[in-house]
């Protein structure tokens, strides 16, 4: 059994979806890729047992249908070193012995039964889809996944939530410190569904993304989500649980409000923070008219820091705590060059919003505050 492929053709796809599988793998079979031929096209697929991935490209010079596994480790290592070029896969189906031929010289490994491979979840009856496009994806992605949580006790908390209405669909994240919402008005979905990605495929549905281009298709039921891209598919194990109900918790009426520049403020915020206290980062804004004053300091160590900064605000003079890494996290997460933060007292949650939305997208931060000593 043998076939002719491209070998940086071979590494391109191995190295996206190899990404998947874990260093100490609970089944020694998702070590391996698994090569499925029919014809003169190569399905790879790549596993955790919770999530798949998998990828199509072409071959040449085939000589039939048929499936084996190859260690994953080994054969990416041996082919990246590799210049391009054509390399030829020769099977036996009676030892499982792969022999791979290049320009110089050949490679031997042992391969393994396709039959212990774990298939990848089918949907259910009730499953439901719709289609967004790749970069749109991507966005939605990047601006939520830096705000998910870690927590044992709630793992609804550890994922992006995907709340789909017939208008819109709504991508949000929240570790209970901060909270993202990111509504997307041009993605509608067949009806109002919703589902917690976990934070792993996210991750490898972000690096996917990237090469991509076009329409996504997601479909989706009570337990497993499937991502259908132009050249690869992901399978994923989704996070079970009623996510909180979001909205309730971001602050309707904010009648402090500042419009400042967002990377002045960033920056502001980097050399400020290194005077904050180191365990609890804490740094304090002071909104006066025409101007926000950055302050920290360390009482321990008796370091200070304080940095003026213009920004457009009209009303008393207020104060309001937030935690440095936390707010340094949100501004790098929104675009545009002006920033508003609204807030109505210091014990209640900061919101943060572009001052000019990007076209078919509402972006919106919040951020709990921390305790001010003074």
């Amino acid at each position: 059994m043998k076939f002719v492929v491209s070998s940086a053709a071979l590494y391109g796809h191995l190295q996206a979806i190899g990404r998947v599988i874990n260093s100490k793998s609970t089944l020694p079979i998702l070590d391996c890729f698994l090569f499925s031929l029919e014809g003169n096209q190569l399905s790879i697929t790549a596993s955790d047992n919770e999530t798949t991935l998998d990828t199509k490209l072409e071959v040449v010079e085939s000589d039939g249908n048929y499936q084996f596994a190859i260690p994953s480790k080994t054969l990416l290592d041996a082919i990246k070193e590799l210049p391009e070029q054509p390399i030829t896969f020769d099977i036996n189906p009676t030892t499982m012995e792969v022999t791979i031929q290049y320009m110089n010289g050949k490679y031997a490994l042992m391969g393994q039964s396709a039959d212990e491979y774990p298939m990848a979840a089918l949907m259910g009856e009730n499953a439901v889809s719709f289609t967004i496009e790749a970069d749109t994806l991507l966005t939605g992605i990047n601006r939520t996944v830096f705000a998910t949580a870690d927590d044992e006790l709630r793992p609804v908390m550890n994922g992006i939530y995907f709340d789909i209405f017939t208008e819109y669909v709504t991508l949000v994240a929240s570790d209970g410190h901060k909270l993202v919402r990111y509504k997307l008005m041009n993605v509608k979905g067949e009806e109002k569904a919703a589902f917690i990605l976990p934070k792993k495929p996210a991750a490898l549905l972000k690096n996917l993304l990237a090469k991509e281009a076009g329409e996504i298709k997601v479909t989706f039921d009570d337990r497993n989500a499937t991502f259908a891209m132009p050249t690869h598919r992901m399978v994923c194990r989704l996070i079970e649980g009623r996510y909180p109900n979001y909205n309730s918790v971001i602050p309707q009426n904010n009648p402090f409000r500042i419009t400042i520049d967002r990377a002045a403020m960033l920056s502001a915020l980097r050399r400020v923070s290194v005077f904050s206290s180191q365990s609890s980062s804490l740094i304090k804004l002071r909104m006066a008219p025409g101007e926000l004053l950055i302050s920290a300091q360390d009482i321990d160590f008796s370091t200070s820091a304080e940095e003026k900064l213009a920004c457009s605000y009209e009303g008393n003079p207020m104060s309001i705590g937030f935690k440095a890494t936390f707010l340094m996290d949100i501004l790098s997460n929104i675009n545009g060059q002006d920033v508003i933060i609204e807030v109505s007292d210091p014990s209640r949650a900061g919101v943060l919003v572009p001052a000019e939305q990007a076209e078919a997208e509402e972006l919106l931060m919040l951020l709990m505050p921390m305790m001010l000593n003074d």
